[in-house]
Parts: C-alpha cells; structure tokens; sequence
C-alpha cells in the first residue's frame, strides 16, 4: 500500500452549524454538493448513489462515474455530536486502511467552519482536485 499524506479540506459557510450538519445527512444536498465538487474538479458530475445511515456504526457511500466506470466511497460513522462533530471512515479502496475522515463544524460570527483532515493514499500529485 502507498503511503499515507494528509489532506485537508476547509470550507467557511454562511449558515448555521445547525443548518450545516443536518445537510451531510440530506441525500439530496449531498447530491448537489458531489456534483458540484466534481465538476469543479473536471468530472462529469454523474452522481449514481448516495446512500446515508445517519447513526453511529451507521453506513456512508457515494459513488460516481468517472471515465465509464463507476467509482465507490463508503465507510461508517464513528461519532456524531449535532451541531459539532461528525467523524466518519472514508474508504477508496477496498485494501485501504480505514482511517477516519473528521469533520468539524464550529459555529460562531453567523459562519460555519468545516474541516476535514484524512489521510489518503500518496500516489505522488499533491494537487487533490487531481483525485479527491
């Protein structure tokens, strides 16, 4: 297996923590937000599943096409904490390790702060929007 860098994405919302939070677990948001993170990437933005459990132990998967073939993402959720904290393992790969990807909502100045730090597998471009 490759080794492992980190990758953080952060992202400051106009919206409530409340609001932000409830949004991960809406399959119809979380439509729109893959869509649109893909095509900003230069993907297709052809979304085939988006399928939620929103508890603990709870399953997580989306998948996507990206050159005719679909492309999977799951894993389960490991905490929940509305409207602070959603912690969940993101799986690319079935011979991948499970690390778990953060997410992090901090409410505060009428924004929304979310992060996510994961590790992911390093196949040497250091540009994400290569590949995530």
């Amino acid at each position: 297996m490759a080794e492992k860098i980190e990758l953080k994405v952060s992202h400051r919302f106009t919206a409530s923590a409340e609001r932000v939070y409830d949004a991960w677990f809406d399959p119809d948001k979380v439509q729109v937000w893959l869509q649109t993170a893909g095509r900003s990437m230069g993907l297709a933005g052809d979304i085939r599943q988006v399928e939620i459990e929103p508890s603990v132990g709870g399953a997580i998967l989306f998948s996507d096409t990206r050159d005719g073939v679909e492309t999977k993402h799951w894993g389960t959720y490991l905490e929940l904490d509305r409207p602070h904290r959603i912690v969940f393992t993101w799986i690319l790969d079935e011979a991948e390790e499970s690390d778990p990807g953060r997410v992090s909502l901090t409410p505060g100045d009428g924004a929304t702060r979310h992060r996510s730090p994961a590790k992911v597998p390093d196949d040497g471009r250091r540009d994400a929007s290569q590949r995530y």
